[in-house]
């Protein structure tokens, strides 16, 4: 009877063992190793290898942790600034219609008859908001690039221009402030513009005015605390605007800016290369221009450095907003 329990316990061990030797062999499947994050490895049946096969995580930034009172610039921190709305529910009557901007194909050295029909509206109705130089007597270029997320290509153009000397504004949202603050600090510290473009990135004529304002002071907030920043450029998300909108921008002390150059170059699906990018800018070019680019695409990164030159070639200036008429 002793005999027959050994034999038992003797089976049953060389089973277990069995087992776990299956288990370990794991059908060449490695156990994914956490310092790589690289996934199992799969077995090639007609190659009878076992080949590795890594999907890397995208590498992020770790955020400076900031002190009490401390900025990702070194700047002071600003104290916040009241945004008082004027006719919060809009008496006057001003119209809320959505207008998406437009501002037509420059060529020949000349803005399109829509960019100048829009700075002639702006103008003429009071609005603290401009898209053409009509008063320098120099050929002046104001670049700008709305910023909306970041896919590694604005460091590459903030190299250009600090190599170029060249001022530009960064329109930026706040979750990309929030994500990137070495980015915006460099931006700011090399003395471009951080312009805001919003919290969340709506559609202004589809908000009220005290809506439009908590958009607008969020950001600024962000900035004067994080960064002991702030000035007083606005660019409306999508361009799309109302009279209400242009209204409300102005009378809390900001400029809207829009622009009379620009491309499809946002698309990351149709980016076309770098000489296109290049002919394409500079054939719109002319005296006064405010031009739009996009920072996520590397036609723009790779080709900003050449635009840049054959402009000054031209006779060009590249000045900032700051520098911008009062109209």
């Amino acid at each position: 009877m002793k005999r027959i329990r050994i034999c038992c316990l003797l089976l049953l061990c060389i089973l277990l063992c069995s087992a776990c030797g299956n288990s370990a062999a794991g059908d060449n499947v490695r156990q994914i190793d956490p310092a790589t994050e690289a996934q199992p490895e799969l077995t090639d049946p007609a190659a009878g290898e076992t080949t590795l096969v890594a999907t890397p995580l995208p590498v992020t930034a770790q955020k400076p942790v900031l002190q009490n009172g401390e900025t990702y610039t070194g700047l002071p921190a600003l104290p916040l600034q009241d945004f008082a709305v004027e006719d919060p529910e809009n008496t006057r009557g001003l119209s809320t219609e959505k207008v998406g901007y437009s501002y037509g194909v420059a060529k020949d050295g000349a803005p399109h008859e829509t960019s100048v029909q829009n700075q002639s509206y702006f103008s003429e109705n009071g609005y603290q908001a401009f898209c053409l130089d009509t008063v320098s007597t120099e050929k002046t270029l104001y670049l700008t690039f709305d910023c909306g997320y970041e896919n590694g290509y604005t460091e590459i153009i903030l190299d250009t221009l600090k190599e170029k000397n060249v001022p530009a504004a960064f329109f930026c949202t706040l979750p990309q402030v929030e994500d990137n603050p070495d980015l915006i600090a460099r931006m700011i510290t090399e003395g471009h513009i951080v312009g805001n473009h919003s919290v969340k990135h709506p559609s202004f004529p589809t908000l009220t005015r005290i809506e439009m304002a908590q958009e607008i002071q969020g950001m600024d907030d962000y900035l004067r605390t994080n960064f002991g920043y702030s000035e007083p450029f606005f660019r409306f998300p999508m361009g799309e605007y109302s009279d209400c909108a242009l209204d409300l921008v102005g009378s809390i002390g900001y400029r809207s800016v829009f622009w009379s150059v620009a491309y499809e170059d946002w698309d990351l699906d149709n980016q076309r290369g770098t000489q296109y990018a290049f002919d394409t800018v500079t054939s719109r070019l002319h005296p006064g221009a405010v031009i739009l680019l996009h920072s996520v695409s590397p036609d723009n990164a790779n080709a900003l450095g050449q635009i840049i030159d054959w402009a000054r070639e031209q006779g060009y200036v590249f000045k900032s907003l700051r520098d911008f008429p009062q109209t």
